[in-house]
């Protein structure tokens, strides 16, 4: 199993008050699947995403990722892990907003502590940005890019280490239609490629492209079945 989460809890204390965002969660995610995950808001599902890709630590429970329980982690640590071994696509596309599409897709290579100015790193942030369909813009700032256009560089940035696991957080949702489409068939094509997707999304139709789809409410999970 590539992903585990064992009686996994997440808690936010928020005065006096303290919020149970994930309650218990135990889920398993296998080398090459496609997850989405749903919700109505405040379900847990952002929470899970933040947990499950080292980005926040968990109150309770384990994490393992192939195998090895990285849940108790330090940040350093964790800050190491997904640099090496996840990708992160996010709505808001996060991109630098003075730099090329080129050199916001060798980020993930620098902050790894890879040269980025040599042949061979440069050479791959070309490959990726290809293979998103963006060779042509290279050289454009995140300015200089449609919405769908910033989408696809965050795609490629996600790539850039050949990461185990991508974690896709509402990909679609600041795009039009036309540019939704697109970037649901890159995930798609990505899956089948062999790379495992877990993705948090609000619509219906885009869930429909994943394999499997898992519902959460008030924390816990409601409901999990392929499709």
């Amino acid at each position: 199993m590539l992903l585990n989460l064992k009686h996994v809890s997440k808690n936010y204390k928020i005065g006096d008050t303290v919020i149970r965002a994930l309650d218990n969660i135990s889920l398993g995610v296998n080398e090459k699947e496609f997850l989405a995950i749903m919700g109505p808001s405040g379900s847990g599902k952002s929470t899970f995403l933040q947990v499950a890709s080292m980005l926040a630590e968990p109150t309770d429970g384990e994490i393992f990722l192939n195998g090895i329980e990285v849940s108790s982690y330090n940040e350093i640590q964790r800050a190491h892990l997904r640099n090496k071994q996840i990708g992160f696509i996010f709505q808001s596309f996060n991109l630098l907003a003075r730099t090329s599409a080129l050199e916001n897709v060798l980020m993930p290579l620098f902050y790894a502590g890879i040269r980025t100015d040599s042949d061979h790193a440069i050479n791959k942030a070309k490959e990726m940005l290809e293979r998103v369909g963006l060779g042509d813009r290279m050289n454009n700032t995140p300015a200089q890019l449609s919405g769908g256009q910033q989408q696809r560089v965050a795609i490629a940035r996600a790539l850039i280490n050949d990461p185990t696991v991508i974690f896709a957080d509402e990909p679609t949702g600041n795009l039009d239609s036309k540019s939704g489409e697109d970037i649901k068939k890159i995930l798609k094509d990505l899956n089948k490629e062999g790379k495992t997707i877990i993705m948090v999304t609000h619509e219906e139709d885009v869930a429909a492209i994943a394999k499997r789809q898992i519902v959460f409410k008030d924390g816990k999970v409601l409901s999990d079945h392929k499709s």
